[in-house]
């Protein structure tokens, strides 16, 4: 089922349609024969946050990066350097690990994940180097304004799940007044005020808006002006770390049957039990993975890590992937080459490659044939800003066995 948000609110933050490079356009029309790339070996980093607020998603979503490499390198003849960083979920380290990977002569990324983080790395490490970056879960409404080329993302904007979420708590839950409790950084900031926004638009109350520190020990105050406030729905926004504190302080001081909407940032199946509360007021959000290749990438991420697949892991598949096939269909390993063709590999047209073909996607790419990749996320198709062109949200909600998706819901600009 498609859904139209709230056109005012979503247009603003996903732009228009994608289009070819004037020298993409002509190699297409004139066959040129430039594209492929013989035996060169691609170089991808991988930089996500393996420990700090975001190590318990982190590691699953590096996991998911590093698959396409070792998926190619079982499957064909074809060698990928891959090197892995741990950004802490911190700005500044983030940058340093991006530095190393820039040094050590990675000109494609496939990272950050906390939005603050890949904001910082992009203005100060990708741009600068020409290093092509792609985010598969940093969602901040402000990524969009920034340079589509050397920075994309195949999750997507917050102005989509903001919207999306306001939509939920209106017309799903029948709230008539909400408060909101978000992390202070570009994340819960973006999020936070789409999300206000939309409740608005949809002739909702906003009670309170509060901000809170990550690290904060204790929430209390920060709940009695969020939650105390009585709204028919609380909407919190933040990281599993400080998550388990701020759930525990509520469900010790206040009604535990209030219902509690959460982003992807704080789906995670340990909270509950971490919590020590089977939480089953609380519903979630997060973008899905329904593409064409989910069963594939499903069952190549079970038999290598011998579990299912989290939140933002086939998006980081499929970022991941991207940047392999840009790499051989442009047949040199920089970053401007790659960035000429990410859409040339992603974006319609060409013979249709995905996860369960990823092996002749290749070849396919060497030889410089037209290729459309089609994800384990979605279609991965890049708009100009570097957005992706649609996204199908999954809706959940917890219990005692963890987290547990409902259904799912596709949002179309």
């Amino acid at each position: 089922m498609a859904r139209k948000l709230n056109r005012r609110r979503v247009l603003g933050g996903i732009g228009a349609a994608g289009t070819l490079s004037i020298a993409g356009c002509l190699n297409a029309l004139s066959g040129d024969d430039d594209s492929g790339s013989g035996d060169i070996e691609p170089r991808l980093g991988i930089l996500q946050p393996e420990s700090g607020q975001l190590g318990s998603l982190g590691t699953p979503i590096a996991d998911g990066a590093e698959l396409p490499a070792l998926q190619l390198e079982s499957d064909t003849d074809l060698t990928i350097d891959v090197g892995r960083r741990d950004t802490e979920t911190r700005p500044e380290v983030g940058v340093s690990q991006a530095q190393t990977l820039v040094d050590s002569g990675y000109p494609a990324i496939t990272g950050a994940a906390s939005s603050a983080v890949t904001i910082n790395v992009a203005n100060d490490i990708l741009f600068p180097n020409e290093v092509v970056g792609i985010s598969p879960a940093s969602t901040s409404p402000d990524i969009t304004a920034m340079d589509g080329n050397y920075l994309l993302r195949t999750c997507p904007s917050d102005a989509w799940q903001g919207d999306a979420m306001a939509d939920i708590a209106v017309n799903d839950q029948g709230a008539s007044s909400v408060a909101t409790l978000y992390l202070n950084n570009d994340y819960g900031q973006g999020l936070n005020d789409e999300f206000v926004a939309g409740c608005e638009d949809r002739d909702a109350e906003v009670l309170a808006e509060v901000s809170f520190d990550s690290a904060n020990t204790s929430f209390t105050s920060q709940l009695e002006n969020s939650a105390g406030t009585d709204p028919d729905l609380l909407m919190i926004v933040g990281y599993p770390e400080a998550g388990q504190v701020i759930f525990r302080e509520f469900y010790e001081n206040f009604d535990n049957d209030m219902p509690i909407l959460v982003p992807d940032g704080l789906i995670d199946q340990n909270l509950p039990n971490n919590v020590s509360n089977p939480m089953e007021n609380v519903l979630g959000t997060a973008p899905g993975a329904d593409g064409d290749g989910i069963d594939d990438f499903t069952s190549l991420y079970e038999s290598e890590y011998g579990n299912a697949p989290a939140v933002f892991n086939a998006q980081a598949y499929d970022a991941s992937a991207v940047l392999i096939l840009a790499t051989l269909y442009g047949g040199e390993v920089d970053g401007p080459t790659i960035a000429e063709n990410v859409r040339e590999v992603a974006n319609p047209d060409g013979e249709e490659v995905g996860p369960g073909n990823l092996d002749e996607a290749v070849e396919m790419a060497q030889n410089g044939d037209a290729i459309n990749y089609q994800g384990a996320s979605g279609p991965v198709d890049f708009l100009d800003n570097g957005n992706p062109s649609a996204v199908t949200y999954q809706i959940g909600s917890y219990s005692s066995d963890g987290y547990s998706v409902d259904r799912s819901v596709t949002y179309e600009a």
